[in-house]
């Protein structure tokens, strides 16, 4: 499913780029749009989250089993100057991951299979400031690179349960920070600007509640940071 997504994105991008930089069409479309002040827009695309993991002893790695998730939001555009812009793009971001433990992690006590995997399930209502650094226009297409923070809230996240993963409840924090960096290109349509962009989301801070006895948990104990990263495949309308 991922890659006949990707492959398809992949594909459709292309011809896109091709029809606007090869045709002999040179009548630029929604010429003025970059030139206001301030415009708006939204996004919908795709995400495929995972964790890293830094330990407190060599262990097995605790494998991350991946699914794709759904990103929706809004965009607000503020022009700098031609070449840059100030962007704020709020947006709800619904990932889910399952962590698989190796059996090691439980040696000399009782378990049983369910012990072994753990979802984490995560709705982030995701606010990041970006600067957009554009290439020059040409044509209907104009290329850009974009960077930034962000802060998130974790509305999955468990914090507050007094319950552990001793009973099956694995804890994440709710606030969390990221920085981002990626790369886009702005299409000019006939009615609407469209534009595809690929993006990579860094946690700064550890993303993990430790568990109540974290000192014997096979879950927690061994882990020093759990810090999420991900891919955004957004396509924004303005």
């Amino acid at each position: 499913m991922k890659k006949l997504f990707f492959v398809l994105a992949f594909v459709f991008l292309s011809q896109s780029i091709n029809a606007q930089l090869f045709t002999k069409e040179k009548i630029q479309n929604q010429a003025n749009i970059d030139k206001m002040k301030y415009s708006w827009g939204y996004f919908l695309g795709f995400n495929d989250y995972d964790f890293n993991f830094d330990y407190n002893q060599d262990r097995e790695d605790i494998q991350v089993q991946k699914n794709l998730g759904f990103n929706v939001g809004l965009v607000g555009n503020m022009r700098i100057n031609e070449y840059l812009d100030l962007r704020m793009e709020p947006g709800l971001i619904i990932s889910r991951r399952n962590l698989i433990y190796d059996e090691s992690y439980f040696q000399g006590l009782d378990f049983n299979n369910s012990d072994l995997i753990r979802e984490v399930r995560s709705t982030y209502i995701h606010f990041p400031l970006l600067l957009k650094f554009s290439a020059k226009r040409f044509n209907n297409i104009k290329p850009f690179v974009v960077g930034g923070f962000s802060a998130a809230l974790n509305l999955s996240s468990n914090e507050e349960n007094p319950e552990d993963n001793t009973v099956g409840q694995f804890r994440t924090k709710r606030g969390m920070l990221f920085y981002e960096l990626g790369v886009g290109i702005d299409l000019y349509l006939f009615w609407f600007k469209f534009t595809p962009s690929i993006r990579g989301v860094f946690a700064i801070n550890d993303e993990l509640i430790r568990d109540n006895d974290n000192t014997n948990s096979p879950w927690t104990s061994n882990v020093q940071t759990m810090k999420t990263r991900g891919l955004f495949i957004n396509f924004t309308f303005q």
